[in-house]
C-alpha cells in the first residue's frame, strides 16, 4: 500500500547548503505569480494581511525581496523549516536511505508552493495558506490553489495527516475521507488522570510520527498503533479507526524542542 505523509510549513525558515540536488516542486507554475504578487507589498500591506508587528513586517519584505528560484540559491525544504513539527522529525539526522524514501511519502503543505516534497529547492518566505491578501486573485489562498495540491498525491493508498487544519483544507474535500488517518497525541495529567491536548507536545509529536513511518518503512493502517516514541503509546478507548490516539503521561521530547527547553 502506497503512504502520504501530510506536515506543513513553519513560519520560521532557514537557508542551508543542499546534500543532494534539489528538485523542483511540483506546483512551481502556481507559486511563481503567487511570489511576485506577495514581492509587490508594502510592508504597511504585509503588516495588515499578515497580522505581524512593524517591524516584523520589514524584515518579511526584505525577505521577499530576496525570493528567486535561481538553482544555485536553494534550500531542500525538509531542512529548511524551522519549528516544533520540525523538531520532532529531526530531518538532518535521518540516513541517506531515510531521506529518499521521505522524498516519496513526505509532503509539506505551503501557502507559497501549494505542497513540498523534502529535496524540492526553496527560498525562506512567510505566506501562511489562512493569509488574505489585498488581490482579488489572492484573497482566498484555499481558492486559488482550488484542487491542484490534492491532484498531487497518489490516487490510492493510505494518507496520514499530521498537518494543521488550515493547510488539510486544500486536501481534505477533494479527496476520499476513507483513505486518511489523522493521528491525535494526548498527555494524561498526573494529578487527574485526565486526558488533554498541549499543543507543543502534539506539534513535536506529529514531526516523531513522521519521523518513525519514515524510518520503520509504515504502510499498513494495523501497524500505526505501535508507535512508542516519545513516551507515547497507542490508546484504545477514546480512539476511533480515523484518528487513533497515542496518549504520554511523561512527555520525552523536551530535548527536541527549543521553546521547552527555555521553560
Amino acid at each position: 500500500m502506497s503512504i502520504a505523509i501530510l506536515i506543513h510549513s513553519s513560519k520560521t525558515m532557514r537557508s542551508t547548503v543542499p546534500t543532494v540536488p534539489a528538485t523542483t516542486p511540483l506546483l512551481i507554475d502556481k507559486a511563481q505569480p503567487l511570489a511576485a504578487y506577495v514581492q509587490t507589498l508594502t510592508p504597511t500591506q504585509i503588516q495588515s494581511a499578515m497580522g505581524v508587528s512593524e517591524s516584523l513586517s520589514h524584515k518579511v519584505h526584505d525577505a521577499w525581496a530576496e525570493w528567486n528560484t535561481g538553482p544555485s540559491q536553494q534550500s531542500l525544504a525538509m531542512d529548511s523549516f524551522v519549528g516544533d513539527i520540525y523538531s520532532g522529525l529531526q530531518a538532518n539526522t535521518l540516513s541517506r536511505q531515510d531521506r529518499d524514501y521521505a522524498q516519496q511519502t513526505l509532503r509539506i503543505l505551503s501557502g507559497l508552493y501549494g505542497i513540498l516534497r523534502p529535496y524540492d529547492g526553496v527560498r525562506p518566505y512567510r505566506l501562511e495558506m489562512g493569509y488574505k491578501l489585498p488581490d482579488s486573485q489572492f484573497k482566498n489562498l484555499y481558492t486559488y490553489w482550488g484542487t491542484s495540491i490534492a491532484e498531487t498525491l497518489p490516487a490510492e493508498g493510505l494518507v496520514v495527516n499530521l498537518s494543521a487544519v488550515e493547510y488539510t483544507k486544500t486536501i481534505l474535500p477533494y479527496i476520499d475521507s476513507t483513505r486518511v488517518i489523522a493521528p491525535r497525541f494526548l498527555t494524561r495529567d498526573a494529578k487527574t488522570g485526565e486526558l488533554k491536548q498541549v499543543i507543543v507536545h502534539t506539534k513535536i509529536a506529529r514531526g516523531a510520527f513522521a519521523r518513525w513511518l519514515i524510518q520503520s518503512r509504515v504502510a499498513s493502517v494495523d501497524d500505526l498503533v505501535q508507535f512508542k516514541e516519545l513516551n507515547y503509546r497507542y490508546e484504545a478507548s477514546p480512539s476511533t479507526p480515523s484518528e487513533p490516539v497515542f496518549v504520554c503521561e511523561d512527555f520525552g521530547g523536551i530535548g527536541l524542542s527549543m521553546r521547552l527547553q527555555k521553560d
